[in-house]
C-alpha cells in the first residue's frame, strides 16, 4: 500500500483550494526554473530513467516519446495534453483538472522544455465544462505570476504560451492523431502512420501528445528524483497510478496507489469491497471499458500493472476498474459497450464502420438468446477481422470486450441460446 509521503496528488479529492497560492504551499512551482536550466536533455533523461509509462492507456515510455522530438527549430514544436477523457469508467483526469490544475500546468512547462515547444494546447472533453472553467482560471493565474506568457522566459527560464481547446464530445478525438485533426478544425479522423507526430504532427510540425496524468506527475518526479519513482511499483511498471473504481463496490472512488498492487487489495482497502462480499464477484474490467474483462478466478490474484494484466490477456489501460457482481447480466453489459463503440466509430475504416454495427446487432441477439451456438464462433472470427485492421486502435476497442466475454463466459452465452431455442 502506498505510503502517504509518496503520494503525488495530495489534493485529489478537492479538500483544499486549487488556486496558485495553496498549490505552491503543497510544493507546486518549486524550483521549476532550476530544472529548466538543466536543459531539455536532462529533463528527458530523468523521466526516462524514472520508468514513467504513459497513463492514458498505451503505456509507452514517456521519456522515450519525448526523445523522438527533433532538436532543430526549423518548424515550431508543439506539446498537446490529451484531456479528452471519454472512456467509460474513467474519471481520473477530471479530478486532476478541477483539484490539481497547477500540478498539470507546471508539468506542461517542464515537458514543453523537454520537447522544445513554446506553445502547448490542452484538449479537454467538451462535457467537462466546470473543469475547463477551473483550468482556465489556473492558467490565468500562471500568466499573472509570469509562469506563462511574455515574462515566462525570465520567471521560469522558458518562453511558453498555453491554450485550452474544448472538444465536442467525440470519443475518437482521444486518439492522438484524431485530436490533432480536431485541433486543426477538421473532422476527428485518425491519421495513417507514419509519419508519426514527432516528425509531422499538428500543422505538419513536430508534436508530442501526452495524457493529463502523465504530464501532471513530471514535476514531482524531477523534484524527488528518478530513483524515487523507479523504486515504487514493479520493474517496467514503476511509480504510482490513479485508479478509478466503480460499479458494484461499497465505496466507488478515485485513488492513487502503487503500480502492481493486487486487484483484490485495491478494491477491498479503498472501495469498501465488492457489494455482498468478494465471493459475490463475477467479473472486473480492469482498465476502462475497452479492455477484456476478467472473471473472479483471475481477479483473486492478478496485479494491477501493464505487464501483469497483459499476461492474463487484458490490459491496464486507463486503470478504470469496473466491478460487476453476480447480479450482472454479463452478456447485456458487453452488448451495451458494443453499442457505445458502434456509436463512437468515426466511420473512416471499413472494418470498424461496418464491423462495429454487426458486432452490436449480434450481441443484441445473444442477449435475447436468439442465435445458434455456431454464431459465437462467427462473432469471435469477425472480432479478429476488426482487431488490428484499422488505422487507429479503435478497432481493438470494439473487439476486445467481446473477445473477453467469449473467452471467460462462453458457457453463459451457450446457456442463454439453449434457453432461447427451447
Amino acid at each position: 500500500m502506498l505510503k502517504a509521503q509518496d503520494r503525488i496528488f495530495s489534493n485529489l479529492y478537492g479538500e483544499k483550494p486549487w488556486n496558485l497560492k495553496t498549490s505552491q504551499s503543497r510544493g507546486d512551482w518549486d524550483n521549476t526554473k532550476k530544472f529548466i536550466q538543466k536543459g531539455r536533455d536532462w529533463i528527458t533523461q530523468e523521466i526516462q530513467a524514472s520508468g514513467l509509462r504513459g497513463r492514458g492507456g498505451a503505456g509507452f515510455s514517456t521519456g522515450k516519446k519525448w526523445s523522438f522530438m527533433p532538436k532543430d527549430i526549423e518548424k515550431p514544436h508543439y506539446l498537446l495534453v490529451n484531456a479528452d477523457e471519454s472512456e467509460p469508467g474513467t474519471c481520473k483526469d477530471r479530478d486532476i483538472l478541477r483539484n490539481e490544475p497547477h500540478k498539470l500546468l507546471e508539468g506542461i512547462a517542464l515537458a514543453s522544455c523537454a520537447v522544445g515547444a513554446h506553445v502547448a494546447y490542452i484538449y479537454v472533453r467538451g462535457e467537462y465544462f466546470r473543469e475547463t472553467e477551473t483550468l482556465q482560471a489556473a492558467i490565468d493565474e500562471a500568466y499573472e505570476a509570469g509562469f506563462f506568457g511574455k515574462k515566462s522566459e525570465k520567471t521560469i527560464g522558458w518562453n511558453l504560451d498555453v491554450y485550452i481547446h474544448r472538444g465536442a464530445g467525440a470519443y475518437i478525438c482521444g486518439e492522438e492523431s484524431a485530436l490533432m485533426e480536431s485541433l486543426e478544425g477538421k473532422k476527428g479522423f485518425p491519421r495513417i502512420k507514419p509519419p508519426f507526430p514527432a516528425q509531422s504532427g499538428l500543422y505538419g510540425c513536430p508534436t508530442t501528445i501526452n495524457n493529463v496524468e502523465s504530464i501532471a506527475v513530471v514535476a514531482t518526479i524531477l523534484r524527488r528524483g528518478a530513483n524515487w519513482f523507479a523504486n515504487l511499483g514493479r520493474p517496467n511498471n514503476t511509480g504510482t497510478k490513479i485508479f478509478c473504481i466503480s460499479g458494484h463496490v461499497n465505496n466507488p472512488c478515485n485513488v492513487e496507489e502503487e503500480m502492481g498492487i493486487p486487484l483484490r487489495e485495491l478494491i477491498e482497502k479503498h472501495a469498501g469491497g465488492v457489494r455482498g462480499g468478494w465471493n459475490n464477484l463475477k467479473a472486473v474490467i480492469p482498465g476502462g471499458s475497452s479492455v477484456p474483462l476478467l472473471p473472479k478466478s483471475i481477479c483473486d490474484d492478478v496485479l494491477m500493472d501493464f505487464d501483469s494484466l497483459h499476461d492474463v490477456q487484458s490490459g491496464l489501460g486507463t486503470a478504470a476498474v469496473i466491478v460487476m457482481d453476480e447480479s450482472t447480466d454479463i452478456i447485456k453489459a458487453i452488448a451495451r459497450l458494443s453499442k457505445f463503440y458502434m456509436h463512437e466509430s468515426c466511420g473512416q475504416c471499413s472494418p470498424c464502420r461496418e464491423g462495429s454495427g454487426w458486432v452490436w446487432r449480434m450481441m443484441e441477439r445473444l442477449v435475447k438468446g436468439q442465435a445458434e451456438t455456431h454464431d459465437i464462433d462467427l462473432l469471435h472470427q469477425v472480432s479478429k477481422q476488426i482487431e488490428g485492421h484499422t488505422i487507429c486502435a479503435f478497432g481493438d476497442t470494439i473487439a476486445w470486450p467481446v473477445q473477453g466475454l467469449i473467452r471467460h463466459f462462453r458457457h453463459e452465452i451457450e446457456a442463454r441460446i439453449a434457453r432461447g431455442n427451447s
